[in-house]
């Protein structure tokens, strides 16, 4: 196709920039990056691609195997805030000898469950609107050895220090004004530190085509944040989220903090989550408005049954760390309990009640966090939802009481996220079926993240002492 790189080169030569960053994905959802000079960029480039090493990528290809290409998306072209003169752009990858997308490409599973949506027939679109939550600290430091094992992480604004002396540098003074752990959410400065941080990192995501609606301070003590998106499309809304994250790290990394997006990264105080809001239009009409319990339609609570009945493999896609799981627990507003609510925050399903337009109705399914894919997160999130719909699934009685109060006998009743990851790679085993329809997921795709991340984290972590077992076991 002629004239693929014109849009490309124009962006570049009117910022004076003379190389072009390529992003992909890697399975675990991590973006990986090669540079082209402007003399390599042509229509070629975007048409051929640009060859790789694809057995070194996370979840890709074995040495035998490893040829890969990079096929730039014009369209996801900005120039990248972060190089010095430089456009970044996103690519798909291909196979070399087949010329065709890459199955286990997380973008081609993305533009695959687009496509499903459209001819199944339920709807045209759908819309997700994710909230991401995050942590800037100060400092961090973490080893593993045969011998050692710890981490710390500290922040100015850390409850912690309320009793220091001076500040974290040595040089001033402790000025108090931090929020208490489970205290953070609003606070106006200066007990909230991190305004003018979290607005550049709104303005730089801005530069990169994503819509911000606000920003604030979150529940936790020592910087917790988040950065609200206007809901998208399904492929543009997974490409902003990787590049909200890229922005937020490499914005923290300016003003010399470091930004992380792991699940539970403080001891008793409330972790980080990415509750993701859905729907599905057809015509330009929203189908989740109707006359049933919330505002939603028949067709809606089906798509909520899919999300709940598949709700415990999901989570082997929605929260795929180890670290996930000392997040979801009871406590800390965490979604643990998969049920349905309307307004109620502890629920796993939850139908947002703010305004009664019919175009706002949509559910909030909240376990996610932002260690997950998103590319991956959402096609499963969407294919379970459509096979709601089709198998006309009840999301079961709602659930309108604090499921966080219920007693502990109560709660046992109640269908619930796995309590590790180990539990949720085997639902994912066993549960999978949904995922597979239309060739939206592969089998080889899926087995490749189960076999992964048991590899990586559940093993890794499994074999491993923790510091405070040596507190609870180091003298019997």
């Amino acid at each position: 196709m002629a004239n693929e790189a014109d849009p490309v080169l124009k962006l570049m030569n009117d910022n004076g920039c003379d190389m072009l960053d390529v992003k992909f994905a890697d399975v675990p959802g991590t973006w990986q990056h090669v540079s082209v000079p402007i003399n390599e960029v042509d229509d070629a480039l975007f048409v051929r691609g640009t060859g790789f090493d694809g057995s070194s990528i996370r979840g890709f290809q074995v040495i035998n195997e490893s040829d890969m290409l990079l096929v730039p998306d014009a369209a996801t072209a900005v120039v990248d805030s972060f190089m010095e003169g430089t456009v970044s752009v996103i690519a798909n990858v291909r196979d070399p000898l087949t010329s065709q997308s890459y199955s286990r490409d997380p973008r081609y599973v993305t533009q695959k469950a687009a496509k499903y949506l459209k001819e199944s027939g339920i709807g045209d679109v759908s819309f997700w609107g994710p909230e991401l939550e995050f942590f800037i600290f100060d400092s961090v430091r973490f080893s593993q050895t045969a011998n050692k094992a710890f981490y710390e992480v500290d922040s100015e604004e850390g409850i912690w220090r309320s009793g220091d002396e001076f500040d974290i540098t040595g040089e001033g003074l402790n000025l108090g004004m931090k929020p208490r752990h489970k205290e953070g959410y609003f606070p106006a400065p200066p007990v909230d530190t991190f305004q003018d941080i979290r607005s550049e990192c709104a303005r730089e995501m801005v530069r990169y085509g994503i819509v911000v609606e606000k920003h604030h301070h979150e529940v936790a003590t020592a910087g917790q944040g988040e950065i609200d998106m206007r809901f998208d499309e399904l492929l543009k809304m997974a490409d902003n989220v990787m590049a909200y994250k890229y922005v937020v790290k490499n914005v923290a990394r300016r003003y010399g903090k470091v930004a992380t997006f792991m699940p539970k990264p403080l001891f008793g105080d409330n972790g980080t989550g990415m509750h993701v809001h859905q729907s599905i239009w057809k015509g330009g009409e929203p189908l989740f408005a109707g006359n049933g319990y919330g505002g939603m339609s028949e067709l809606g609570l089906h798509y909520i049954g899919g999300l709940l009945a598949h709700g415990q493999a999901l989570m082997g896609f929605l929260a795929p760390t180890s670290n996930s799981y000392k997040r979801l627990v009871p406590g800390f507003e965490a979604p643990t309990i998969l049920a349905l609510s309307a307004r109620n925050r502890s629920a796993a399903a939850r139908i947002p009640m703010y305004f009664p337009d019919p175009k706002a109705k949509r559910v909030e399914f909240r376990p996610p966090d932002p260690t997950a894919n998103p590319y991956l997160a959402f096609s499963a999130m969407l294919m379970a939802g459509l096979d709601g719909i089709k198998n006309k699934i009840d999301p079961g009685t709602p659930v309108d009481h604090d499921l966080f109060s219920m007693p502990p006998e109560e709660l046992a009743k109640l269908k619930q996220v796995p309590g590790s990851l180990a539990e949720s790679l085997n639902a994912l085993e066993a549960d999978h079926a949904f995922l597979l329809e239309g060739g939206v997921f592969t089998q080889d795709l899926i087995d490749a993240h189960i076999a992964f991340k048991r590899e990586t984290q559940v093993d890794e972590i499994r074999l491993r002492p923790h510091p405070y077992e040596f507190f609870l076991s180091f003298d019997a």
